[in-house]
């Protein structure tokens, strides 16, 4: 039997309405500014950190193979059929921003509109029906015993 932290999960994907509107938001009336640009950042930090963590709990849950980094949680996650190939290559794309976010923030171009934000709304509303399909796959017939 697994023991797969799904409050975590959950607690995590319930962020990602918000964080959706908030990109969608930031993508439809770009303009550049500075309050722009840092919420940007931050939507994008926060949206891979969702991927990530959600990640690990279902790696660690289901005792998959370990991930050696960020990228590799996508890697491992889509690897386990959690997430489809044509999604695990934008959430791939979404967690090599981890570096520049966070270790490079001085040189992010924050009058620029990623490309990332104005499909982060589909991309992550398809992510959590991924993992919640995935559990309900996994784990429905273990819970109904």
């Amino acid at each position: 039997m697994y023991y797969v932290n799904r409050e975590g999960i959950e607690r995590r994907l319930a962020c990602i309405p918000d964080l959706a509107a908030a990109a969608a938001e930031l993508a439809s009336g770009w303009t550049g500014s500075r309050i722009e640009g840092l919420a940007q950042e931050r939507a994008l930090h926060l949206a891979l950190e969702i991927v990530t963590d959600a990640g690990s709990f279902l790696i660690d849950g289901f005792m998959m193979r370990d991930a050696s980094s960020y990228e590799d949680i996508v890697e491992v996650i889509a690897g386990e059929n959690v997430v489809p190939a044509e999604r695990a290559e934008k959430l791939r794309e979404l967690v090599l921003l981890r570096k520049p976010l966070v270790q490079e923030y001085d040189s992010w171009p924050r009058t620029a509109l990623h490309p990332l934000t104005a499909e982060l709304p589909e991309l992550l509303t398809g992510f959590a029906d991924d993992v919640g399909n995935f559990l309900r796959k996994e784990l429905d017939p273990w819970e109904a015993r």
